[in-house]
């Protein structure tokens, strides 16, 4: 009877005019309330955004293409398309986990899904259509050619018969340049980052260099020593690239957040931090720094790559002075079978390069086995396989070095083969190995090097981070090659130490 009699009360009289008034505030602070919602949890609200929120994506990129991926002074990575797909991610709800590998590493990295998606400057063609799905274009490109800042002799592309062109391994640049090689009789030169090409023209190497025209824009800002002597020539534009037919939610959801960037001016403003006319802060300098305020800058960057290099030296040397020895012995047993294992693997690692195995650990074997592998483990095979192999001969060559009549005296006296393999012939072998042993530590310190080209964050990838950003490479590998002298050396006088010891 009480809710009958409340029930009537709020539906007459004084009561509907409550309800009337609360219901007209409610609307109100809907209409209100709706514009103030924040980007990402409108759009959370599409079918696109829906489809990927919450989730993760690998995404592989270039290592130097400022102003389009590169490191600033506080190595973080930025540049308009890191920019952009950390924008999108955040408007879309999704994650990214950003890969730096080098342009081509990056399209092996994706081929072999050890990465989601690409983004890198990529230019949209039709034969890379065949292979990938690329998202709506994010940026019209375009090539201009440039010459070392004092060479009055080129002025057109008429100027260039008999010179070399440097372009960067599979641009639009090096396509624009091959097709126009024969015409204007130039020879085409290619490399794999805009600042190695930039250095082959101001040491004479190159005469001009074609490259996409924000790169050259912002190079030049950055005082790179040329200057262009073209106008930018119409061409194709950028997207981001997935495996053909996969990851569609992310094509979608990346349409939909660079529409809603454009839409909203957002795009246009990160854009022109880089590339504007008045070119920002993000484009050029206030002030060339000196040697020494490039030092301190690239200090901790450098100490980062040089932890890098001796940690995954280190590792791979333990794992390659096990290989070296029991290979070592079993290329001197008595069984074939084994023997055979052994100059087998040799034959195999030593007669294959380095950069070869780094790519295959890292690229190929996940294809094989349909599971990504860490970074470290990929640099530790690779290193750790490619020294034993050197280190089975070295270990092989001491044993034998030890004279004969050891063994035989050994043996006279009651010892089994292993047992004077183990007392007596062993302990004089280590002698004889010591110095190749620690000439091989050396050498697989500095083939760390190499593991750059797979994105392992060593001393010399730190090293092309710094100066693709800052183009000063003569500077900068100055100091890497200081930091390689002082650390050989160390390494070198503690194993001389340990050597020394042996021989007491």
């Amino acid at each position: 009877m009480i809710a009958k009699h409340v029930r009537q009360g709020w539906t007459s009289g004084p009561g509907r005019w409550v309800v009337g008034l609360l219901a007209l505030v409610l609307g109100l602070s809907a209409l209100i309330v709706a514009p103030l919602a924040t980007p990402a949890q409108a759009t959370q609200d599409s079918p696109a955004a829906q489809a990927v929120h919450g989730r993760t994506f690998r995404v592989a990129t270039d290592t130097t293409f400022a102003p389009f991926e590169f490191r600033d002074s506080s190595g973080n990575l930025v540049g308009i398309d890191m920019d952009l797909i950390r924008k999108i991610a955040d408007i879309e709800g999704f994650s990214v986990q950003i890969q730096s590998l080098g342009f081509n590493a990056a399209l092996q990295a994706l081929n072999s899904q050890q990465a989601d998606v690409v983004i890198a400057g990529m230019t949209i063609t039709d034969q890379r259509k065949q292979v990938y799905d690329f998202t709506d274009p994010y940026f019209d490109s375009g090539v201009q050619m440039a010459i070392a800042k004092d060479n009055d002799q080129i002025h057109s592309y008429k100027d260039l018969q008999g010179t070399v062109v440097a372009v960067k391994t599979g641009s639009e640049g090096e396509a624009f340049a091959k097709q126009r090689a024969a015409q204007y009789g130039f020879t085409v030169k290619a490399v794999d980052q805009s600042s190695t090409m930039y250095e082959m023209v101001k040491s004479g190497n190159a005469q001009a260099v074609i490259d996409d025209y924000p790169v050259l824009a912002y190079g030049i800002a950055q005082g790179n020593g040329l200057k262009t002597v073209t106008k930018k020539e119409p061409g194709a534009s950028y997207g981001a690239a997935v495996r053909k037919g996969e990851n569609k939610e992310f094509v979608a959801a990346f349409n939909e957040g660079l529409a809603k960037m454009k839409a909203d001016g957002s795009y246009k403003k990160l854009v022109d931090s880089y590339v504007g006319s008045g070119h920002s802060s993000k484009s050029a300098p206030a002030s060339r720094p000196g040697f020494f305020e490039l030092v301190r800058q690239a200090f901790p960057s450098l100490m980062l790559g040089l932890r890098n290099t001796l940690a995954i030296t280190a590792i791979s040397f333990v794992i390659a002075l096990a290989i070296g020895i029991i290979l070592g012995l079993w290329r001197i047993s008595p069984n074939r079978i084994l023997s055979w294992i052994a100059r087998i693997y040799v034959a195999v690692f030593r007669g294959t390069p380095v950069l070869v195995w780094a790519f295959f650990f890292y690229l190929g074997v996940p294809q094989l086995i349909g599971h990504r592998i860490s970074i470290w483990l990929a640099g530790a095979l690779t290193l750790s396989l490619n020294s034993g192999a050197y280190l089975v001969e070295i270990v092989r060559g001491a044993i034998d070095s030890v004279d004969v009549g050891q063994m035989e005296g050994a043996r006279s006296l009651g010892l089994t083969r292993r047992m004077a393999l183990r007392r007596v012939i062993l302990p004089q072998a280590v002698r004889f190995a010591t110095p190749s042993i620690i000439n091989q530590l050396v050498i697989m310190l500095k083939d760390s090097s190499l593991l750059l080209a797979i994105g392992f964050g060593e001393l010399l990838y730190q090293a092309q981070q710094i100066y693709a950003a800052n183009f000063r490479v003569t500077e900068t590998l100055f100091m890497v090659g200081v930091i390689y002298f002082v650390a050989i050396s160390a390494l070198t006088w503690m194993a001389n130490m340990l050597d020394r010891r042996l021989h007491r």
